[in-house]
């Protein structure tokens, strides 16, 4: 027979000294008058009806009572092989593998079932002693993702695998979510960015799951997180604590917000796209999310944010977080280095050299160690590349700079004839002169400019503008000498042509460029051989 609980015999006992009869004690009690009479014979046996005694004590009754009868049990079926089992827990093998070799080298027939309930009979499971951890205000958030199902791309139009970013405050349980499509360090920085913005401060403490974009090694002992995140946390001024690996229970108040958002937000409902996803949620966060009354503190979140926790979060800082990813990146023969789909312009000195790359919104900057080498703006398209010609070496540094227009504008600098030689060299067709063009304007570095339009000059003079004729001329020192054309250059001129002579004339004679037998056989004559 089922034995009563011990408060419920005191009260019987109480009851009976109060004259109460076994009738009326089975009617308040529920009990059978067979069972109130038992424990009156038990009462009177021990002596609790005696009025000059005071009620007995609870432990005082149980000694009374004795051991309470073991329920019936039928012997489990895996009893006879009770060593196979030990040796196999001992060494450390899970119950299924126990029920199949019980099956396979015992000839064991029961079931999967029996095996665990004897195990678990045999070797029973320690119950692990769990710490709640509460946190003052302005204190802690917990910080995390979940999935969000699929979700329309407002760019593509195409569903995709989407994310929920959900940061809640350990205090008042408010929260922060927004429903993102990757979790990349961008996505990861801008999330909590705004995350910050719409508490309006910040709290001292994050308490984050190991995600690759925030913990690159998730050793307890010493964790190790990325550079982005340690940079965020230093702009922000707070602390981060990595959870240990698996044990989602260290971040229960931000698990249970993941799963809040998943029930309550998304189950059921359909999106026209992310943008309306994410309006909506921002309305549901503050009109029914913050209104409710949580489950543990029994209070509204939101209330409990606005009366007490806001006030106690450090300000924000006057400048929002940018820096969205570091890496590293080597410097190849063409002094760029590629990040993503873009490459950057490094000194030309640094080829060959891996440096470190900071990516922030809009601008990206190249570290050697703690120096700052350059800083870039940001590609916005695959394969730009952003240039400085003043990082490549000077001798070819001079090709990138001097094209076609600053060419023409050097050289109007320096005089009107060495604007005439860059004209004719550069408007010459098909070869290309620029080259030439750039080697002129080049001696100026030299020659000094006054010496070169000299030379331009004599060259243009002379009817050979070029800049293997102008380099001689300065060389040789001539573009200050006198200009005279030499006689042997000079062409006579034409005599006026008559019905009687020839139409034309020659300065020298033929006999001057061939000799007489050459002569002879023009005229006719045999040409001796």
């Amino acid at each position: 027979m089922e034995r009563l609980k011990v408060n419920t015999i005191l009260d019987i006992v109480y009851r009976l000294r109060r004259g109460q009869p076994e009738r009326a004690m089975e009617r308040d009690l529920g009990h059978s008058r067979h069972t109130i009479r038992r424990y009156h014979a038990l009462a009177a046996e021990q002596g609790y009806l005696d009025p000059g005694r005071p009620l007995p004590q609870p432990e005082e009754v149980l000694r009374a009572l004795g051991d309470p009868p073991s329920p019936p049990r039928v012997a489990s079926t895996v009893e006879p092989y009770r060593p196979a089992v030990q040796a196999l827990l001992d060494s450390g093998v899970e119950m299924a593998t126990i029920h199949r070799r019980l099956v396979k080298n015992h000839g064991y027939t029961g079931s999967y079932s029996a095996v665990k309930r004897f195990v678990r009979r045999l070797a029973p499971k320690q119950q692990e002693v769990v710490l709640r951890m509460e946190t003052p205000p302005g204190q802690e958030a917990q910080v995390d993702f979940g999935g969000a199902g699929q979700q329309r791309d407002p760019q593509t139009g195409k569903l995709r695998q989407a994310y929920c970013f959900v940061m809640t405050l350990s205090f008042s349980r408010h929260q922060y979510t927004e429903l993102v499509f990757d979790q990349k360090m961008a996505t990861w920085i801008g999330c909590h960015r705004r995350a910050f913005e719409f508490f309006g401060g910040v709290p001292a403490e994050l308490v984050i799951d190991n995600l690759k974009a925030a913990v690159i090694s998730s050793s307890l002992s010493d964790p190790t997180l990325s550079v982005p995140y340690q940079k965020l946390a230093q702009h922000y001024g707070c602390l981060i604590h990595p959870c240990r690996v698996r044990t989602p229970e260290h971040k229960g108040k931000v698990e249970n917000g993941v799963h809040y958002v998943q029930r309550s937000f998304l189950a059921g409902e359909e999106f026209f796209d992310l943008n309306e996803a994410n309006r909506k949620l921002v309305e549901w966060i503050v009109a029914e999310a913050g209104l409710r009354e949580h489950g543990t503190t029994h209070e509204a979140p939101l209330k409990r944010f606005g009366e007490i926790e806001q006030a106690a979060l450090q300000p924000l800082p006057a400048q929002p977080f940018e820096l969205l990813e570091v890496c590293r990146a080597k410097v190849h023969r063409d002094c760029y280095v590629q990040v993503g789909s873009c490459y950057y312009h490094a000194p030309y000195p640094y080829v060959g050299q891996t440096l470190e790359v900071y990516v922030y919104e809009r601008t990206v900057q190249l570290y050697d160690g703690v120096k700052l080498i350059v800083t870039h703006e940001r590609g916005l398209r695959k394969g730009q590349r952003l240039s400085r010609a003043e990082f490549y070496p000077a001798e070819k540094s001079l090709y990138v700079i001097r094209t076609r227009e600053h060419c023409r504008q050097e050289a109007s600098l320096v005089g009107p004839q060495c604007t005439e030689v860059v004209e004719r060299l550069l408007s010459e067709r098909p070869l290309d002169r620029l080259r030439s063009v750039q080697g002129i304007l080049r001696l100026t570095e030299k020659y000094g400019a006054r010496r070169v339009e000299a030379a331009c000059e004599r060259a243009l003079r002379y009817g050979d503008p070029s800049y293997v004729r102008v380099k001689k001329v300065l060389a040789a020192g001539l573009e200050g000498a006198p200009q005279a054309v030499p006689a042997e250059c000079v062409q006579a001129p034409l005599p006026v042509p008559t019905e009687a002579g020839p139409a034309y004339q020659y300065a020298r004679r033929v006999e001057e460029f061939f000799g007489p037998s050459v002569l002879s056989a023009v005229e006719g004559e045999a040409v001796p051989c």
